[in-house]
């Protein structure tokens, strides 16, 4: 379905250019982005506001999303690297984190670009990736930045809130616990691509809520094929925007995220193609 797509993957980073040509503020309190899996029904992304408003009432609050789906680690790194490029120079807490309470890490990451905060399951690197790379992580031990009571069960009150707030005033990452070898830290599963003689097979990345279908593939890889393909033996037409299909039907095309994607015109593509993350996809010439 036509809509406003997600943003590219170049990075903004502190005194870069952003991709819209503004350049990040740096200087001051910092601002906070949330993403997060825990919905909007009950209280727990408030009690995520409320530990930041009360230790740094000054620093801005951004929510990206709240409805990432329960657990789906890959879609919120998706979301989150499609996004912090766009964001304020300041400190990007994401949970989602399936893994809360058992030995996996709480880390805080350094980029370029601006520092990141959350559990240490492959989510936070796609979006350190987009702001320039990991330069310093810490594992976030040191009571003092955390809250008074840490639960088993919510990390992002109680660990990941705190601590972004004490970062976005100001104080160094490094007093958040130790060291960690970034070469150590975990990343998700590489996904499918591959380039076919005439097109390619590329694993879904995410669905939004249009139903639109990204691929893990870039763009370019589209380049050269004819302007009517087959998606999985199914007509389509190889276009730059919605539009260039007839309403209702298959458009394969690069999204401003500059991934591979496939559309319908006024409609919804992972329904018509029976499509979910995970799955895999052919585009081929006819």
């Amino acid at each position: 379905m036509s809509r406003p797509d997600g943003p590219g993957p170049a990075a903004a980073g502190e005194g870069r250019t952003a991709p819209d040509g503004l350049r990040p503020t740096v200087g001051g309190p910092r601002c906070v982005s949330l993403t997060t899996d825990y919905g909007l029904v009950d209280g727990f992304v408030a009690a995520c506001h409320g530990v930041l408003a009360r230790l740094a009432p000054a620093v801005r609050v951004i929510d990206v999303t709240h409805l990432i789906p329960p657990a789906d680690v890959r879609r919120g790194a998706a979301v989150l690297a499609q996004t912090v490029p766009y964001l304020p120079w300041g400190v990007h807490v994401a949970v989602v984190d399936p893994g809360v309470g058992t030995e996996r890490r709480g880390i805080a990451l350094a980029t370029p670009g601006g520092l990141l905060v959350g559990p240490d399951n492959g989510l936070l690197i796609p979006a350190a990736e987009a702001l320039g790379g990991v330069t310093a992580a810490v594992e976030l031990t040191n009571p003092d930045r955390l809250g008074p009571v840490v639960s088993h069960t919510f990390h992002g009150r109680d660990v990941f809130a705190p601590v972004a707030a004490r970062l976005a005033l100001g104080a160094p990452p490094a007093g958040a616990g130790p060291p960690v070898d970034p070469g150590t830290l975990v990343r998700l599963p590489e996904p499918v691509v591959r380039a076919e003689p005439g097109g390619l097979t590329a694993e879904v990345l995410t669905v939004d809520h249009f139903g639109n279908v990204q691929l893990a593939a870039p763009g370019t890889l589209l380049d050269g094929l004819p302007s009517r393909v087959l998606v999985n033996g199914r007509a389509a037409v190889h276009g730059r925007t919605f539009g260039d299909a007839p309403p209702g039907a298959l458009v394969v095309l690069a999204d401003s995220a500059g991934l591979a994607a496939i559309a319908v015109n006024t409609g919804r593509a992972a329904d018509t193609l029976a499509l979910a993350p995970g799955d895999l996809v052919t585009i081929m010439t006819r």
